[in-house]
């Protein structure tokens, strides 16, 4: 399953290294945009969030989703290759 993770990261100075490693510990992924991944896991949701929540401040917002085969944006074509090579992975 491929999942968006996306974040605001509230607490200026904190160093969210370990988050990061957390993300690409999830499983395969990809970060073009700032504050999104998509990851392609063998995880829930809930495994994921699991994995990344000790790594944020309560004063962060979080979302894991799931991505569906519903999808439009600009990116560069890099982004698109990654994404519909998983495409089979991808929620309905």
């Amino acid at each position: 399953m491929i999942y968006a993770i996306n974040y605001d990261l509230k607490r200026p100075g904190q160093n969210y290294e370990a988050l990061h490693e957390a993300i690409k510990n999830c499983g395969d992924w990809w970060h073009y945009l700032g504050s999104t991944w998509l990851v392609d896991s063998a995880l829930n949701a809930q495994g994921v969030w699991s994995r990344l929540e000790q790594s944020i401040d309560e004063s962060d917002s979080f979302l894991v989703i799931g991505v569906t085969s519903d999808y439009q944006g600009w990116l560069p074509q890099e982004a698109w290759d990654w994404i519909d090579s998983r495409s089979a992975k991808l929620a309905a």
